[in-house]
């Protein structure tokens, strides 16, 4: 068996794990996040964590489980929404929130994995997310300086890896993971099936093994559904 692959989520987590880590955790809404590596995460009891994230998930599920035992002090995310629990604690000035546009958010990602210390984007100038930051102009627009993410672990969900770590990712449920899985110092990856190595088409691999440390199958597949809208009959 591959190094890369771990039992269980635990196992999969086992040394890493410190309080005042800064961690990068997958999804957007309850879509694509790795919930059995949260849910290790919570059992850990490691606390005075940064959270990198789009959203902290909701009441009860994704990241706000470790809202619930109080593990985040600071949250980077670019969505505060579906979750009266983070409001609460924002509001109560438990937790510290640094809220990002979403593309610039995903792009400070994707250069914490590039390499690149920081770009100008025009995304925020003049609004108050911006305060405080470096501005330059260029060619007649006005432009912020914004600086790469990285993380200590990122934590990731994926469709399907193979015994290298080559990642594939389903559908919506890529969103964030792919720039967290290659701005993470060591990157986990809770995939739902493992293959043999060669079995994925080279052209399929999302992210290619070389940024995954771990991987471990998700003991839980079950797909949470955050709002559930029907339409009567006709």
């Amino acid at each position: 068996m591959s190094k890369k692959i771990y039992p269980n989520s635990t196992a999969a987590l086992a040394g890493l794990l410190h309080d005042r880590m800064t961690l990068m955790v997958g999804g957007f809404g309850l879509c694509g996040v790795p919930q059995n590596l949260v849910q290790a995460l919570r059992n850990s009891h490691v606390k005075q964590l940064t959270c990198i994230s789009n959203n902290a998930g909701v009441d009860g599920a994704g990241l706000g489980l470790l809202l619930e035992s109080r593990q985040i002090d600071k949250m980077i995310a670019s969505y505060v929404g579906e979750n009266k629990l983070f409001e609460r604690q924002f509001l109560d000035g438990i937790i510290e929130v640094e809220l990002n546009p979403q593309g610039t958010m995903a792009e400070r990602m994707r250069a914490g994995g590039a390499g690149i210390a920081a770009f100008f984007t025009p995304t925020g100038y003049g609004t108050p997310l911006t305060e405080g930051k470096e501005t330059r102009q260029f060619d007649g627009r006005w432009y912020v300086l914004e600086t790469a993410l990285r993380a200590d672990v990122s934590l990731v969900k994926a469709w399907k890896a193979d015994e290298e770590g080559n990642l594939v990712y389903r559908m919506t449920a890529r969103n964030f993971n792919p720039p967290m899985a290659e701005a993470g110092q060591v990157t986990v990856a809770e995939v739902e099936q493992i293959v043999p190595a060669g079995d994925i088409d080279p052209h399929m691999v999302h992210t290619p093994g070389i940024y995954v440390d771990r991987v471990v199958v998700g003991e839980n597949q079950e797909k949470v559904i955050e709002r559930r809208k029907t339409r009567p009959s006709q």
